[in-house]
């Protein structure tokens, strides 16, 4: 079984500009507000999730290790 993360979405920065959705379709969608939610809170670790993260414009995507915690994205500084 391979690495899972923890996808988390802070919808007070969310500002609904759908890029998560369009790197990882599968993994976001958008409200009726235009707010991105994770399709699940927990996910295999991919690069579509990971882009995801990293393209968001307002870094509201949290990327964590299931089993440790440790960040995946934003990483820690």
């Amino acid at each position: 079984m391979g690495d899972r993360w923890r996808v988390e979405v802070d919808r007070t920065l969310c500002i609904g500009s759908g890029m998560c959705v369009g790197h990882a379709p599968d993994s976001f969608d958008l409200d009726a507000a235009r707010q991105s939610h994770a399709r699940a809170t927990t996910a295999d670790a991919d690069e579509k999730l990971l882009a995801a993260a990293e393209n968001c414009p307002v870094e509201a995507i949290t990327l964590t290790a299931a089993d440790s915690g440790e960040p995946v994205f934003p990483p820690e500084e």
